[in-house]
């Protein structure tokens, strides 16, 4: 928390008050693909740029795990279950959305080797669970406190791992699945990596789980629920599976014979339906097809450049990946050691899988630190060696690029021909799309989350522009809800006898992200302030900023959202709301217009 002593502080808050004071002065308080079973099968290719190129085709199927309709949709079910994690907040598709490419628009950061936040080795990651006991009582995290953990890798996109023999950016999930009651019993021999990964992240502390739970606890919590209940907008095969009230025993019934739930079972109903996610109607698997006219000519011409650049190397079409693990230099191999982990290999230090290509321009957050925002980024910092971007690569562990004679760091992708650069970014970006998965239409279709709902109800006064004490410019932009808390009102005007919710979301101000500060909460009731204090209580505030609380102490992630408060009723009257926070700059970054409700 920064010095309340501090002469730049007191300017900082000096500024905001008046700013707040002539806000306020002006306020009214008005309401205010194709068969043939892997990555080569489809039909014979046309425009394929003079190789022996097809149209990415199914998934392979391991005998032991069989496709079944049942099957699938219980997977399907599972996969979006947020009941599944041990506070109900986490589905494995909360980080996997099919409109994200697969992977997170949920960004927030770990603070990496050294557990010190904002500094360079930081990680753009996925925000998990908070902290739970063994009770599934809240502790208070040594690096995240009370708020969510933020996983150490940034989550990789799900699309086309069914065509891996091995899965997660280590490989740890292996193509062997071994039962996890019993590692002696194989369940199938080869191609069941899917099924391995599948089952990781329900018992890992940081993604779903608390502490000590083990397959006893998920299997009996699955037998009581209720399946899908804290969804909304189910799409319509789920709907039908779960016609009369079906349970978990009933579906696992259908699927498999008999009403028995255990992680096999679950495993292999997740695979199941992650292998009928093949992303293949991109543009790109039409033209290869035979259609002309399914590309741009900039994606054509795109398209060509990047085959032969050293970057298709390593991203062989069809899949866009070969599936194999390299250390480019994003990081000394020490701060996370990656493949090394796993085999035990000198030469895998700090190596990571070669990710797909495919829908990668719907992802935000690239590669496995995350800090790789989109396609135009991951060239700079492919260019660092050659061109001034920028970006910087750490060489010493970094790999060679396989059939070239160039290394990593000699790259250069058009640096000097913005042109054709911007052709092999409009491929990358568009034509390797699947519109189906930026629609989220079948098979890529799903629910609406819990979650989403929460922060998604943040709508009454939505996308505020920031401003500053000091007029200076920031990026970060405010929202705010409030709703009854039996959900039957959000319109902004509410009766006295309702219990109200009142939530605000920070979009912080990505060069804020990472920093340490304080957020601060005022609620103007019929003219006079209110602040609420660390304690979570509101006390009454005399506009001096020397006496403004700060209300809670953080790290800022890239979405902070915070509770106002549970109960704010019985006492009619206008009310507005002000969120601010600051990084110990003296600068105070806070929502331009306040966030306004009325109780009769």
């Amino acid at each position: 928390m920064p010095n309340s002593n501090s002469p730049v502080q007191h300017r900082s808050i000096m500024g905001f008050g008046a700013l707040l004071l002539l806000a306020f002065s002006s306020l009214a308080f008005a309401q205010g693909g194709g068969p043939g079973g892997g990555p080569g099968g489809g039909n014979n290719g046309g425009n394929n740029g003079g190789q022996n190129l097809q149209p990415l085709g199914d998934a392979p199927v391991p005998d032991e795990n069989p496709i079944t309709e049942s099957k699938r949709v219980l997977g399907k079910i599972l996969f979006w279950e947020e009941q599944l994690s041990s506070d109900d907040t986490v589905a494995c598709g909360t980080c996997h959305k099919p409109a994200a490419g697969g992977s997170d628009t949920r960004l927030a950061i770990n603070p990496g080797f050294d557990q010190i936040f904002g500094n360079d080795d930081d990680i753009v990651g996925s925000p998990g669970i908070r902290a739970l006991d063994e009770n599934g009582l809240q502790l208070n995290d040594p690096i995240f406190g009370h708020d969510a953990q933020v996983t150490g890798r940034a989550t990789p996109s799900f699309f086309t791992s069914m065509f891996a023999d091995s899965n997660f950016w280590d490989g740890r999930a292996t193509d062997e699945f071994v039962d996890p009651l019993n590692p002696n019993n194989t369940i199938i021999e080869e191609g069941g990596s899917l099924e391995s990964q599948a089952l990781g992240p329900i018992l890992n502390t940081v993604e779903m789980a608390q502490q000590g739970r083990d397959w006893t606890d998920v299997v009996t919590k699955l037998e009581q629920v209720t399946p899908l209940s804290l969804a909304s907008s189910i799409p319509a095969d789920m709907v039908d599976a779960l016609q009369g009230g079906t349970n978990y025993p009933q579906l696992f019934d259908a699927a498999f014979g008999d009403p028995e739930i255990s992680p096999i079972r679950i495993a292999m109903a997740i695979a199941t339906y992650e292998r009928t996610l093949v992303p293949n109607q991109t543009p790109w698997d039409l033209y290869i097809a035979g259609n002309n006219n399914a590309m741009t000519s900039d994606q054509i011409e795109g398209w060509e450049l990047f085959n032969n650049t050293p970057c298709a190397n390593c991203h062989e079409p069809p899949l866009f990946s070969d599936n194999n693990f390299r250390n480019i230099g994003l990081r000394p191999a020490n701060e996370d050691l990656g493949r090394f982990e796993v085999s035990g290999q000198n030469n895998d230090r700090g190596d990571f899988k070669t990710p797909s290509l495919r829908n990668v321009g719907l992802r935000s957050a690239l590669m496995h630190v995350g800090w790789i925002t989109d396609v135009s980024d991951a060239i700079d910092f492919y260019n660092a060696g050659t061109n001034n971007t920028g970006h910087l690569q750490f060489t010493q562990n970094q790999s060679g690029i396989p059939g070239s004679n160039l290394d990593i760091d000699e790259i250069d992708v058009f640096g000097d021909d913005p042109a054709q650069r911007g052709q092999v970014i409009e491929f990358l970006m568009n034509g390797l799309t699947d519109p189906r998965v930026a629609a989220e239409t079948f098979p890529f279709d799903r629910p609406t989350l819990a979650n989403e709902t929460t922060t998604s109800a943040l709508s009454i006064n939505s996308a505020i522009a920031g401003s500053t004490s000091q007029g200076t410019a920031t990026q970060a932009i405010f929202s705010g809800s409030v709703t009854s808390t039996d959900g039957s009102n959000s319109s902004g005007s509410f009766n006295s006898a309702e219990v109200l919710a009142i939530a605000a979301r920070i979009e912080i101000d990505p060069a804020d992200v990472g920093s340490s500060g304080n957020i601060y909460c005022i609620i103007v009731y019929q003219g006079a302030y209110y602040a609420m204090n660390s304690n979570g209580s509101y006390q009454a505030w005399n506009g001096d900023p020397v006496s403004l609380p700060a209300m809670e102490a953080t790290t800022f992630g890239s979405i902070e959202n915070i509770s106002i408060a549970e109960q704010l009723t019985q006492t009619a009257g206008e009310f507005a709301i002000y969120i601010a926070y600051d990084t110990g700059d003296g600068v105070l970054r806070y929502n331009s217009a306040p966030i306004q409700f009325s109780v009769n």
